[in-house]
């Protein structure tokens, strides 16, 4: 149980990072007006979906 925490713990570390490098890219949408600021991830969303799916793919070749 231990193990799975600390697999969970790094993976969490890991999209962190990645998501600070990768959340600004030129086909994600930010509106701001006033206080207000509104944050649209498009591209984000599909490298992000693109990259999952590749990965459950390969994953599902094993098995």
């Amino acid at each position: 149980m231990y193990r799975l925490f600390i697999i969970a713990g790094i993976v969490l570390i890991i999209i962190g990072l990645v998501g600070t490098f990768i959340g600004k890219l030129p086909g994600d949408m930010v509106w701001k007006k006033g206080n207000t600021t509104i944050y649209f991830p498009i591209m984000t969303s599909i490298i992000v979906s693109v990259v999952l799916s590749l990965i459950f793919m390969i994953i599902g070749r094993f098995k």
